[in-house]
C-alpha cells in the first residue's frame, strides 16, 4: 500500500504512525503532509526519515492508496478533493464528513460492509466517544434492539490534543508550586476538577460532542429507533475515556446472554470482578488496543434495563487505531484494494 497521513504532526498524526508500525500495516510508500509550520519535519517510520510535505492545492496524490486525514475538518473539508481526485480512500478523523449522506461512518466491529459503498471515496472516522459506545452496544443490539441509551462520559484532557495533556500536566505542577494554573485550552482549570462541557452548546442545551454521541449512534447501528442522551464531562485525566452507560432493550436480556456476548464480541473485552476489584480504569487502559467493560448489571429502574462502564484509550481506538482498523477492513473485503497486495 502506498500511504500518505494529512497532519502527521497532531497527536493524531503520531499515533497513526505507532499503529501502523503496531499492525504490521503494509506500507510500501509513506507520505506525510502538513501545514507551514510542521512543513519539512522529519519522523522515524520504520528505520527511515519521512519528511513532512506541506499541504496545498498543488499536491499530488497520484499513486497513494489510502490517506489518513487528521487536520481538522476545515483541512479535510478544504483539501478533500485534492486528496481524492486520483483514487485514493481518503479515512476522514474529523467531523467533516460524519453526517452525509454519502460517507460512511464506520466502526469495523460494528459496520465494516458500509465502508464499501463511499461515493465519494472517503470515509468517516467517528468520534471517540461513539466508537467505545458502540463497541459495547452492538453484541447487546444482536440479543434485542436497544431502544435508548443514556450515557455520562469522562473524557481525558487528550481529546483536546497535545497541547491539552500538557497544559494538565502544568496545570498540576504550578498548582503544586503555589502559581496560577495556565488556562488556554479548557474553558476552567482542569486539574483538580471537572469540567461538564466539552465542545460548543447548542440551541438545546446539549453541546456538539453530545449531539455526535447521539446521531453518529445511531448511522453507524442503522437505527433511527435508538435514542441517546449523553452527558460529556472533561476530567483530569491524560489518556483514555470513561463511560458509564444505561441502556433499554426492546425484550429483557439477562446478565449471563450479555457477558457471553461481551466475551465474544470483537474489540471488546471484559474485566468485571467486583469481589477482587476489578473493573476498567483509564490509568490502565491507557496505551491498550481495545474497548473494556466492566461493572455490568441490571438496571434497578427499568426491567429491560441495563448498565455497565467502559474505557477505551481516546487516541489508539477513539481514533488512530479505528483509521487504520478500517483501512485494515478494506484491503481484506475490497476488491479494488486487495489487487494492490
Amino acid at each position: 500500500m502506498n500511504v500518505a497521513i494529512v497532519g502527521a504532526s497532531g497527536a493524531v498524526g503520531q499515533e497513526l504512525l505507532k499503529v501502523l508500525d503496531e499492525q504490521n500495516f503494509p506500507v510500501d510508500n509513506l507520505r506525510l503532509f502538513g501545514s507551514p509550520r510542521s512543513a519539512g519535519s522529519e519522523y522515524d517510520f520504520r528505520g527511515k526519515k519521512v519528511k513532512v510535505e506541506l499541504l496545498s492545492k498543488d499536491s499530488d496524490f497520484s499513486g497513494v492508496d489510502i490517506a489518513f486525514t487528521s487536520a481538522g475538518a476545515g483541512t479535510s473539508k478544504e483539501y478533500a478533493d485534492v486528496i481524492t481526485r486520483h483514487g485514493a480512500v481518503m479515512i476522514d478523523n474529523s467531523s467533516a464528513f460524519r453526517m452525509d449522506a454519502d460517507v460512511p461512518l464506520v466502526v469495523p466491529e460494528v459496520n465494516g460492509e458500509d465502508a464499501l459503498d463511499r461515493p465519494r471515496n472517503i470515509i468517516g472516522n467517528p468520534n471517540c466517544t461513539t466508537i467505545q459506545m458502540v463497541v459495547a452496544l452492538k453484541p447487546i443490539h444482536d440479543l434485542s434492539p436497544i431502544k435508548k441509551v443514556h450515557v455520562a462520559t469522562y473524557q481525558a484532557a487528550s481529546g483536546a490534543g497535545a497541547s491539552a495533556m500538557k497544559e494538565l500536566i502544568e496545570q498540576f505542577k504550578e498548582l503544586n508550586e503555589g502559581k496560577e494554573p495556565t488556562i488556554e485550552k479548557f474553558a476552567y482549570q482542569l486539574a483538580f476538577n471537572l469540567i461538564p462541557h466539552v465542545d460548543v452548546f447548542t440551541d438545546n442545551g446539549y453541546t456538539k460532542e453530545e449531539m455526535k454521541m447521539f446521531n453518529e449512534t445511531r448511522k453507524i447501528m442503522h437505527s433511527d429507533d435508538i435514542k441517546v442522551s449523553a452527558t460529556c464531562v472533561r476530567v483530569p485525566v491524560l489518556r483514555a475515556h470513561s463511560e458509564a452507560i444505561w441502556i433499554e432493550t426492546e425484550q429483557p436480556v439477562s446478565l449471563e446472554e450479555v457477558q457471553k456476548a461481551f466475551e465474544k464480541a470483537p474489540g471488546l473485552v471484559v474485566k468485571d470482578n467486583p469481589a477482587e476489584k476489578a473493573y476498567p480504569m483509564p490509568l490502565d487502559i491507557t496505551g491498550q488496543d481495545p474497548v473494556y467493560v466492566g461493572r455490568l448489571r441490571k438496571d434497578l429502574a427499568d426491567p429491560c434495563g441495563l448498565s455497565f462502564w467502559v474505557v477505551g484509550d481516546q487516541i489508539k481506538k477513539g481514533a488512530a487505531l479505528n483509521a487504520v482498523q478500517i483501512a485494515q477492513w478494506l484491503i481484506q473485503n475490497d476488491e479494488r484494494l486487495k489487487v494492490k497486495l
